[in-house]
């Protein structure tokens, strides 16, 4: 990977815990997602200064017994899912409160 990326949880949703899985509502829409366990991890990592790969490389192979390269490449996907849904804002500089 060339560029690292930064992930932020974007500011117009509502999240909540439910057993292992994150509930986010969209504040555009309305809309409800699950997140499963693993793209919860993420979710609850994503603080916009902390690289993806860094985020997953601490919060899903110290977990699971999974690839690096996999676990990053699955995760990139994930976070271009929930940022097309407008619940994740995808960066190639760390985001502050004030960027994101």
């Amino acid at each position: 990977m060339s560029t690292p990326r930064y992930v932020s949880r974007a500011s117009n949703v509502a999240a909540r815990m439910v057993g292992g899985e994150v509930m986010i509502m969209s504040g555009l829409d309305s809309s409800l997602y699950s997140l499963n366990e693993t793209a919860s991890l993420l979710w609850q990592a994503a603080d916009g200064v902390t690289p993806l790969a860094q985020m997953v490389e601490r919060h899903i192979c110290a977990v699971y017994d999974v690839d690096p390269a996999s676990a990053l490449r699955d995760a990139e996907e994930m976070s271009e899912e929930l940022a097309r849904q407008g619940i994740l804002v995808i960066s190639d500089t760390p985001l502050t409160d004030a960027s994101a």
